[in-house]
Formats: C-alpha cells, structure tokens, sequence
C-alpha cells in the first residue's frame, strides 16, 4: 500500500500539492511503488514553426505538417556546466525505421551550431528531440536506438504529446483553484463544475461541502482522477493499441486502468516507465519529458533527476504530431437562445474541446457579425475558463454601427487552419423598446397573459406590477420563441384601474414603463358559427351578456337569449342585413368583431360551417288507445292527437339530406318540459333514401304529464336540422257515460280525470255550459242535458273542441 509522502496534519505548499496530486493519479497494485509525478524543471528550448508564410511559436501549433520549418535551440544557462546535445529524429511509424538523414543534431554550446533547423520530410508522423550530455557516440547512439527500436520512441511520443496536453489541463484548473483560493475563496463553489466542464475534470462534490477555506486544497489534493477523457486531444495523437508492436508497450487493460477510471496521464505515466525501460543500455538511460509551452518556450518537466554518470540520462521530448489538422469541435451549451450583450458584454458558452482553455492552439478569434450597411465586422473574443466560453465585448467596442439584434459566428485560427464555430444570437438592450401588442386588454379579476415586443429578450432580467399605489409585485414571464415576452398577471394582483408594466434590463439604468388600464371582467368570445343558409348563428364564450352586437364583413348580428350550459355561454345572433349572408358558403372562416356593451371591440373567430339538414314532413297517422267500456271522445282534426294514441309520421329530405338508418329524430314539446328521441332501436327506419319512418307513443316516451304542441328536429352527424312543428298533444278524460233524472235540465257526467275537462256543453256555443274547476277530482260533475253529442273543451287547448255520444241513461 502506498504511504503519504506527507507527516499528517503538516502544511503542503502549491508545488507539493501538484506533485501530490500526481502521485494520487496513479494506480496501484501492492508489488508497485509510486511512480515520480513529474515536478522538476529541466531545461527549455525554443521551437517556432513556419508552414507556408506564416511562423508561429509552438504554444500555438497542435499539430505539424509535412514541408513544415522547424526551428529549435536550447534555453540553457550561460554557466552550463555540462554540454548538450540536441537531437531530432523524425518517425515514420512503429515498425518502418527512420532513414538516417531524418536525423540532425545540434550542439548547444557552440555559437554557431546550437540552432536545429528542420523541414518536416514526406511520409514522417512524429517528431522527437533528445537533449543528452555530451559524450562521444552520443549522437550515433541515439541514431541507433530510435532504428532498433521506432515503436518504442513512436509510442513515447504519443505519450508524452497526450500526457503534456493532459497536464496543461490540469494545470489550467489548478491555477484558477489557487488564484480563487488567494482572492476570492467564497467564489470557488460556483466556479469549480465550470471549470470541470469547461476542461473535462473530474469534480469531487464533497470538497464543496466543506469550509470555504477548506475547499481549495481538498479539490487539489483529491486522490481520485481527475482528468477525463478528452476526444479532441486523443485524437491528434493516436494511440497504437493493436499495431504490431512489443507487447510491453500496449496499454493495459486491466479494471484499474479501465474507462471512467482511465487518466491518460496515469496511462502515460504507467507506460512511459516500460517504454523507456525497454532499450536502457550501458550508454544511455532515457528519461522522459513532458513540455509545457508558452507562447516558443517549451519547457520540460522531468520525473526523474538526470544522471551524469553511465548510464548517463537523455531526456526525450516529443513535439506535436504530423497530422492533418483537427480544428475544436466547439459546440454551444444553449442553443437556439438568444444571448445579451449588455455594458459588461456578452459570453458566448461553448464546451467540447478543453484545450482551447489549456493552450493557445486556437489564436485570433473572432465572431463575425453583420453592419446595419450589410457589410461584415470581426469583433475580437478572449476565452474565460471561469465562465466557461468565449467574451464578447459590450456594445461600444464595435462603434455602434452593428445592430442591435444579429447573428454573430464563431471564428478563428486552430494553428495554421481557420475554423468556424458555432453560430450566436446576440441582443443588445435599448431603452424603452418594450410595448405591448396591438389589441392588448388586461381585465381585472382574472388571469391576465400579457404579450410584449420590440426589445431584447435576452437581456430583459425582471418584470414587474407597479400600482398607483405604488407597490410592486414581481410577474411570471417567459420568452417565446419569436423573441416576444409573455407576462403573466395573477388576478389577485390587480383591480381595475391603472397599472404599469416595468421591465428592467442589463446594462440599461432606466426600467422600461408600459402603461395600461385594467377593464372590468367582461365575457371570453371563443367562436361564433352560422351553417350555410342560415340567418343566425351561435356565439359561444363567457359573460356574453355584455355584447350588443356582432359584424363580420358588413353583416350585422343582433343578440338573443344567453342560455347557460356548464361553465360556458351560448348565444343565438340574427343577421339584421340578411344579403351579405346568402353569398357565404360551408367551410370558410372569416374574421368578426364584437361590439360591447361599454363600447370596447373584441376579435372574433367566424366559422361558417356546412348547410344543416333539412326534412319536410309528408304523411302522419294518429293510432288512437283502444278504452273498454268508456265513451269515444273525438277530436277535430288530424292537427291533434291524444297522449295515450300511437303516432306514425313520414319525412323527406330536402336539399342534399339522405338517410342512412343512422340518424335519429328529436321529438320535444315547444315549451321544452318533454322530449325524447327516436333512433333505430325504437321507432326509426328508413324507407329509402329520400323517405324515412318514425313511431312515437307519447305517453311513454313523453311521460304522462306531457302536453301542448310537439315539434321535431333531425339528428344527423351530430348536426341537428331546424324544428318543424309536428302536431299538438292533448291529454283526454275518461267518461263512463251520462245519468239524468227523468224530466231534470241537467245530468251527471260520470268518469275519471275530468279536471283534464275546461268546460262541458250540450252544444257547439256551449250555450249554458258547466264549467270545471281547477283541481276538480270527482268523479261526476253536473252538466246541462245533452241531445245526441257532449262538446268537450280541453284544459290542455281549450281551443280544441271535442265530442262525445253521451249515452244517456234516464232514471
């Protein structure tokens, strides 16, 4: 088991919690020691690369090109005490060994010979620089062991060209963890999962739980890996996991070393001891070294203290693949979300290439945005690991001629290749540029949606309710997908009267103020429908009591009844100019406006919906009850027929109106107290097309309490046709016959239910008739003496006039 390097509780500087750090990278197993984190500073060379015209220092390539020049020189001190010399040998691939004329040497201690000047030749992959004290056949040793031995040196310098891409990473978080730690300690919470995602590190959560003071040094000292795999910079540098090489320098596969766990740091670490291992001679030992570039400077780190006695030390360090090059594949965090440029500004987030933040690979970057002249204009971005993208600055850096909304795409340099990135929406805030929509009304006692324009989203950061009160209540808003605003006004938050809307917004001082004036409640219009070849139509919606009046397309609608149905409002609307509407054909919508009451106009939707069916009636039959021992009562005309009778009627369809069988007729009495409905199960059926058949029995469809004049609707497809009067319903007595005495004016009527009588006579003028009472319930009542014929006048009408044989029987 590995023991801490530290005595407990002692405290560990920066550069020892580096080396910490590193140590804590590195897997385990109980036969291996840990492996030397590589904290000392070797020496730094200087390297620049030109590829067609344009030079740039070594910070600023990732990855180097056939045809390429290549300069390189030693920083050594002026009182170097041991010569060096400096070695470059160009790869071609693990089993290819190099030609000899890939290599060159420079030796540093001479003025004239220090400098390498190197032109990348066809068909290398990699480069490698040795720097190796000064010895005879150092040089040809060198030269020897790269062609024994290219996989070796091939892997090494994938390995050391990932781990020093890894640990510029690394360095990257820990600099900002430890410039946090010394100025802004409280901040270290929020900014550290930016800067993981920001590098692809790994974040200890439970380090945030800890004391602000404490924070910093557990996300340093972590013995967890940090670093995750990161997919750009793998890929420059490919590793050579099944090629055929010696088995000692495949990655290990081992659960340790697996993915989630796996650190290419620690892979580097773990095979860079085999691979240098591998061909150690009695000459020469080779060390490793990472290079840490800044700006042409490339400075080594090594893991181990450089030997001067045999076997003497070299040090290997390995410059930037030859490769095709590979620009960032930066990707918005938010996209499709407008961003604001406000006084301070605007970042544009962009995560999926860490080493845009850990190097200078990509260099002058810029978004490219559009002038209100149509022309363009690059404007310069600086990369902010802390906030995790690019910042752009606020709107006065540009001289104001750009727009105040624009689009604005990601570009720069990625070494010698210029890239595009992603693409931006950025706004500018303007001072007073909200307004409400055009036919905004916000009524008091309800839910209010509120829709604004004409600003910038992006920058708007609160909204709120100013009464004249002068209290404030902040609202709900959201941002739609057009760039307006939707604010929502609780209804307990407002009463009628004035109200101001305010809008506050980065980087502007002044809160913008929309005024308005909040109405009484009035009704919710949803719709208004009329069927073709109709003259009134149906508006349906709330509180449709306040409206006067309806126009759609200079047809005006006149009010009737509101009718209430749940929680809504129906109300039949007449057309008063009835020409307009003889032109309107079936499926057209068109637009209305209703008139209220209080004089405000509201939109109205308009639907003009297809002809509803039509019938005529052509045929009724009345079957009257069969009654034993009672006297006939028979009525006047085939326009009335009793409760107890059987009535069969046929209908046509008028217009372009068929049946089917699966239709039904509504029967109902006028005064809406009954109603039923005759389908194909009782009563309904079809002759043919044209002509259907319906049976109604009143009395049990209608209830024994039904009266008065029926009339009838079709129902087809949910569609109903007009009522058409159909016949009326009256409810007759029962008379069991008439007594007299013999010689008397007047006799008795004897039978059951006679309050359904009005009046009785012996003739048709009812001269000195008996009138019945109301609620009369005996069973015989006085009449005058009859001849041949009782005439009955019907409570139910006593417009009808029926008769009787009275079946007179002298006592």
């Amino acid at each position: 088991m590995a023991v801490s390097r530290f005595p407990l509780g002692a405290s560990i500087t920066r550069s020892g919690r580096i080396a910490l750090l590193f140590a804590a990278l590195l897997p385990l197993t109980p036969a291996q020691a840990d492996p030397a984190a590589f904290d000392l500073s070797g020496p730094a060379l200087n390297v620049t690369v030109t590829h067609g015209a344009t030079t740039l220092p070594i910070g600023q390539v990732p990855n180097l090109s056939e045809g390429d020049r290549i300069t390189v020189s030693a920083d050594l001190p002026r009182d170097q005490g041991v010569h060096y010399l400096l070695v470059a040998a160009f790869l071609r691939g693990a089993t290819n060994p190099p030609p000899k004329d890939w290599f060159t040497q420079a030796k540093t201690w001479e003025r004239k010979k220090n400098t390498l000047d190197l032109t990348v030749p066809a068909g290398a992959r990699q480069l490698i620089l040795f720097l190796a004290p000064e010895t005879g056949g150092g040089y040809d040793s060198i030269v020897d062991a790269v062609r024994k031995q290219p996989g070796a040196f091939v892997r090494a310098s994938q390995e050391l060209n990932q781990a020093s891409l890894d640990r510029a990473r690394l360095d990257t978080f820990l600099d900002s963890i430890h410039r946090l730690e010394r100025t802004h300690p409280e901040q270290i919470e929020a900014v550290s999962p930016v800067l993981t995602r920001s590098l692809s590190i790994t974040l200890k959560a439970e380090c945030l739980e800890q004391a602000i003071d404490l924070q910093a040094a557990c996300l340093t000292q972590s013995r967890s890996s940090l670093l995750l795999a990161d997919n750009h910079s793998a890929s420059l540098t490919e590793t050579l996991v099944g090629a055929p090489t010696d088995l000692a320098l495949q990655l290990a596969a081992t659960p340790e070393a697996g993915y989630g766990y796996y650190s290419s740091y620690i892979g580097v670490v773990r095979d860079l001891a085999r691979i240098f291992g591998a061909f150690q001679s009695t000459q020469f030992q080779y060390i490793p070294a990472l290079g840490r570039a800044a700006e042409a400077r490339l400075s080594l780190l090594l893991n181990a203290a450089p030997s001067f006695a045999k076997p003497k030390s070299v040090m290997v360090a390995a410059l930037p693949a030859i490769e095709a090059p590979e620009p960032p594949p930066l990707r918005t965090i938010a996209p499709g979300r407008a961003l604001c440029r406000a006084r301070e500004g605007v970042l544009l987030p962009v995560e999926g290439a860490p080493l845009i933040y850990a190097t200078r690979y990509a260099h002058a970057m810029a978004v490219r945005v559009t002038r209100a002249d149509g022309s363009t204009l690059d404007l310069p971005v600086s990369a902010d690991v802390e906030r995790g993208g690019f910042l752009l600055a606020g709107p006065g850096s540009d001289g104001g001629d750009v727009r105040a909304g624009f689009d604005a795409t990601l570009h720069g340099v990625w070494g010698f290749t210029p890239f595009d990135g992603p693409r931006f929406r950025i706004q500018s805030p303007r001072a007073n540029s909200w307004r409400a929509i055009e036919g905004t009304t916000v009524i008091a006692g309800r839910d209010n949606s509120l829709t604004i324009e004409g600003g910038a989203a992006a920058c708007v950061e609160d909204i709120a309710l100013a009464r004249t009160s002068g209290t404030t209540e902040p609202l709900k808003w959201a941002t739609l997908p057009d760039g307006r605003i939707t604010a929502m006004i609780p209804k307990a938050q407002i009463a009628a009267g004035q109200i101001n809307l305010l809008i506050r917004q980065q980087g502007i001082a002044d809160v913008d103020t929309i005024a308005l004036t909040a109405l009484t409640e009035t009704g919710r219009i949803d719709a208004f429908t009329l069927r073709a070849g109709d003259l009134h139509g149906v508006l349906t919606g709330t509180r449709l009591d306040t409206v006067a009046s309806l126009s759609v397309d200079g047809a005006v609608f006149s009010p009737g009844a509101v009718v209430r149905t749940g929680k809504a409002d129906k109300r039949v609307m007449t057309v008063d100019t009835p020409a307009p509407v003889a032109a309107w054909t079936a499926d057209q919508d068109r637009s209305g406006r209703a008139t209220l009451k209080d004089g405000r106009v509201l939109p109205v939707t308009v639907h003009v919906a297809p002809a509803r069916p039509s019938v005529t009636l052509i045929d009724k039959t009345i079957a009257p009850a069969a009654h034993a021992a009672s006297l006939p009562i028979t009525l006047p005309s085939s326009t009335v027929m009793p409760l107890d009778a059987s009535l069969t009627f046929s209908l046509r369809g008028a217009g372009a109106t068929r049946f089917s069988g699966r239709e039904q007729v509504e029967i109902a009495t006028v005064d809406g107290r009954a109603s039923t409905v005759i389908a194909a199960a009782n009563g309904y059926r079809v002759q043919s097309a044209q002509v259907a058949i319906a049976t109604i029995e009143p009395a049990k469809a209608l209830g024994v309490s039904a009266y008065g004049p029926l009339h009838y609707r079709l129902l087809q497809d949910g569609v109903e046709s007009d009522w058409a009067p159909l016949i009326t319903l009256v409810r007759l007595p029962t008379l069991t016959g008439v007594t007299c005495d013999k010689g008397a004016p007047r006799c008795l009527l004897n039978g059951d239910a006679l309050y359904l009588l009005a009046a009785v006579g012996g003739d048709a003028q009812f001269t000195g008739a008996a009138a019945i009472p109301d609620g009369y319930t005996a069973s015989t009542v006085a009449i005058p003496r009859p001849t041949d014929t009782l005439f009955l006048k019907l409570r139910d009408d006593d417009s009808v006039v029926a008769t009787a044989k009275p079946n007179v029987v002298d006592r």
